[in-house]
């Protein structure tokens, strides 16, 4: 089962803090990052990892339901690379 937004404000929230106050701290949270990438910043998160905007070229593709080829446009794509820390602690 996924972590989400509700699951995070709940933890937030076991943390002491009122709900109101959970909400408010996790949309906040978010609504940096989202900013951030927006404005091609890196999002560095020590010992979580780092989120980063790449560019993706125009290319080729195909339509997997109909076989014909198209192009797409180049666009911005985030990605996400998980720390030592992280990935230590995941494979123990």
């Amino acid at each position: 089962m996924a972590l989400t937004k509700n699951k995070i404000v709940e933890r937030v929230n076991e943390l002491g803090f009122t709900k109101k106050k959970s909400v408010d701290i996790v949309e906040s949270l978010l609504e940096i990052i989202k900013n951030s990438l927006e404005s091609g910043e890196d999002v560095l998160v020590s010992g979580f990892g780092k989120f980063c905007v790449k560019k993706k070229a125009t290319r080729r593709g195909r339509n997997p339901a109909t076989g014909d080829d198209l192009i797409l446009d180049e666009r911005n794509v985030v990605t996400f690379k998980c720390s030592g820390k992280l990935r230590d602690s995941i494979n123990k």
